[in-house]
């Protein structure tokens, strides 16, 4: 299947979803505007996910308006695309633009517009149509543009037309079908996952003491950049030393010196989908006594989170699997004390290891690093708080990352301050279990060692 069927495919089922619902209506999908960074500067343009999902498209000012409609037995769609028209004059600054006249051939949409006819020609799209699919409570500005039209619509009551009187939020549909990723979506991750693992393989054998963070974070982006991945997936977390108890910490200036740990968590972008992958290691390339027992903790909560993560099981499962075993291991390095709390059961369920564990060891992955999709089972016969917890199923990504950060406290040995370790990898839901396609880079504390040794 090429590109353009993909989108046309996602269109249709969108489409099927809403005949089912309502018998129809009109579905209007934005893209993201662009924002200024200063003066005269934008921030790099990054495209909305859910639009981008459904057209393959990446310039700003775009919208996307379905019309779904009966016919016959089912259902016709016939999407509409409102772009920026051509202007070789700001294409001289800011680049060349498709055009709403090449779009339905390279896009494979059925009409395209200049984006300057969105407001006229959608109130005659919103005429006599009952039902209207618009992410809801989106921005002040998107309030503003569905006010304008339905007033427009509205104005036309004398001539006979009816506005709608039905409101939906399309993003419930859509963040549905983004969680299950399809063949080309994985193989676009896979990709991703494999930039993010050389980028982070290329950051431990670079390291040394005395360097700063901003000078790794620099490593990452040279590795992101030159193997054709577009952008970062979220800010890179670069963490020496006491930073590293910082969940998220950006790169900044710290010095990184010998006998403390580097907590890098980084990810690229690559055709819209991320990766995220988090690494600790040595800074001298050698882990210490304390350093090691936590990290091979760490590493056997992600081990026993990774056997847990498979279609079947819930998406907490995991979660409780590295959660039983950091526990333990606090209590076994005497960071919990047993003789306080009584047993492995009550450190859990009191909450005591949140003191140095505080996340949840997992979430959805793809074209937002922390991507859509319930975490709850989707059904309309109980309340939000009630729902159980999402079962997992083939197609599905996500990350298993625990972690373990202990900060400075009297009641703690100071063998143990200022180790923060946190180790993740991507994991996608296959019919046997899961596939872990970030283990390009190692995660073996004497792999590590190891690597860093030879570099």
């Amino acid at each position: 299947m090429n590109k353009t069927n993909i989108y046309q495919v996602r269109r249709n089922k969108l489409a099927e979803q809403i005949f089912a619902k309502t018998g129809g209506g009109i579905a209007v999908i934005s893209t993201a505007p662009e924002l200024a960074r200063n003066r005269d500067s934008e921030f790099p343009y990054r495209h909305d996910s859910d639009f981008y999902y459904l057209t393959g498209f990446d310039e700003p000012g775009a919208t996307l308006v379905m019309h779904i409609e009966s016919s016959g037995k089912g259902f016709q769609l016939q999407s509409h695309l409102f772009c920026r028209p051509k202007d070789p004059e700001r294409e001289i600054w800011d680049g060349v633009r498709l055009g709403p006249e090449a779009a339905p051939k390279v896009l494979g949409i059925e009409y395209a517009h200049s984006n300057h006819e969105l407001d006229r020609k959608l109130a005659d799209l919103l005429a006599d149509q009952d039902a209207v699919y618009v992410r809801l409570a989106e921005s002040a500005e998107a309030d503003r543009r569905l006010r304008h039209w339905m007033k427009q619509v509205r104005g036309q009551a004398r001539s006979g037309v009816n506005p709608p009187s039905e409101f939906h939020d399309v993003e419930a549909l859509i963040h549905e079908m983004r969680l299950f990723k399809d063949p080309h979506e994985i193989d676009i991750m896979r990709r991703a996952a494999a930039i993010s693992a050389r980028a982070h393989i290329r950051a431990m054998q670079i390291c040394k003491p005395g360097m700063r963070e901003y000078q790794l974070e620099a490593e990452l982006l040279h590795e992101f950049r030159n193997s054709g991945s577009q952008s970062v997936a979220y800010n890179s977390i670069v963490a020496g030393g006491a930073n590293s108890c910082i969940l998220h910490y950006r790169a900044g200036s710290t010095e990184l010196r010998s006998g403390e740990l580097c907590l890098i968590d980084a990810g690229c972008e690559l055709d819209g989908y991320a990766s995220d992958i988090t690494r600790t290691f040595p800074v001298n390339g050698q882990f210490t006594g304390p350093q090691r027992a936590l990290y091979e903790i760490t590493l056997a909560a992600q081990e026993a989170a990774i056997a847990m993560t498979k279609p079947g099981n819930t998406f907490m499962q995991p979660h409780e699997a590295a959660l039983t075993v950091l526990t333990q291991g606090l209590l076994d390095e005497k960071l919990l004390k047993l003789s306080e709390l009584g047993s492995l059961d009550n450190a859990i369920e009191t909450g005591a290891y949140r003191r140095f564990y505080m996340h949840r060891t997992s979430h959805w992955l793809g074209m937002d690093v922390h991507d859509v999709g319930s975490y709850r089972e989707v059904s309309q016969n109980s309340s939000c708080a009630d729902k159980p917890w999402r079962i997992l199923k083939s197609g599905m990504v996500i990350t298993v990352e625990p972690g373990l950060y202990i900060r400075p406290a009297d009641d703690i040995d100071e063998t143990f301050w200022n180790i923060g370790i946190r180790i993740e990898d991507d994991a996608v839901l296959n019919d046997s279990g899961c596939e872990l396609i970030s283990r390009g880079v190692p995660v073996k504390a004497d792999e590590i060692e190891a690597l860093m040794k030879n570099a």
